[in-house]
């Protein structure tokens, strides 16, 4: 069995320091790397994408709206048109780094509530798409296991990875609880681990009403933000290890 492991970092700013990044890159095999609009900036993106490239890891674009103070995860009122152009200009910024270290760009993961959106609004979801394809159509796009957005790049002949999140809550349609709402974030890791197994392992996942919800894989978010991410992504890197999960790449053998 195989799993990318895959982290949003680069998300400090200025004379602010959130995560782990450099001790997190040791353990995910794919780094999501935020591109100034809900965090990071021009200094934290060439440092991240320098610590990324020196671990080997896949190196993706996060692109968030522009929403600096509420870390990107406020909805905002945005047309398809609009996402389409942020996309773009975001990707183009991290891509530069990128070729500045010799290196290739591998994956787009939309972030926070951009994210949310277009699992569910197919016009978001494809404006997405359209943007990652257009910048380069080798990317890999990063959504939701089962949303509008996996669907969307697939119809725009992308590769896909079905995401799926360690510490988070699942509604019965498979969409992620809300953070507003009360058991959004596991904070269990013993529970964390058990719920990534079987969704590995069984292709399923318990909802927040007991309901079953189905779902493959490709790739499992942790979180590096919180005060006790790096002991978190280290325990189940280790179980994962321990149930002879493979960490790689997506796509690597």
């Amino acid at each position: 069995m195989r799993i990318d492991l895959n982290c949003d970092l680069g998300e400090s700013f200025g004379n602010y320091t959130i995560g782990q990044d450099e001790d997190v890159l040791q353990l995910v095999s794919s780094a999501n790397i935020a591109c100034g609009y809900h965090a990071g900036d021009h200094n934290v993106m060439k440092k991240t994408v320098r610590l990324a490239a020196e671990a080997g890891v896949g190196l993706g674009a996060h692109p968030g709206l522009p929403d600096l103070g509420g870390f990107g995860r406020r909805y905002i009122e945005v047309q398809p048109e609009d996402v389409y152009n942020m996309v773009v200009y975001q990707i183009g910024a991290l891509e530069a780094f990128v070729r500045i270290e010799g290196e290739r760009l591998q994956h787009v993961k939309p972030h926070g509530a951009l994210f949310n959106m277009a699992s569910k609004d197919r016009a978001i979801a494809d404006a997405i798409a359209r943007a990652v394809k257009d910048v380069d159509e080798s990317l890999i796009l990063f959504g939701l296991a089962g949303s509008e957005l996996v669907m969307a790049g697939r119809e725009h002949g992308l590769t896909v990875a079905r995401e799926v999140f360690a510490d988070r809550s699942y509604q019965p349609d498979g969409t992620l609880t809300p953070r507003t709402e009360p058991g959004a974030v596991i904070e269990d890791e013993d529970e964390v681990t058990e719920r990534v197994l079987r969704m590995i392992r069984e292709g399923v996942v318990t909802a927040s009403d007991g309901s079953e919800v189905a779902l493959e894989p490709d790739t499992i978010c942790v979180h590096g933000d919180g005060p006790k991410a790096l002991a978190f992504v280290s325990n189940l890197r280790k179980c994962l290890q321990e149930a002879g999960v493979q960490v790689r790449k997506v796509g690597e053998r």
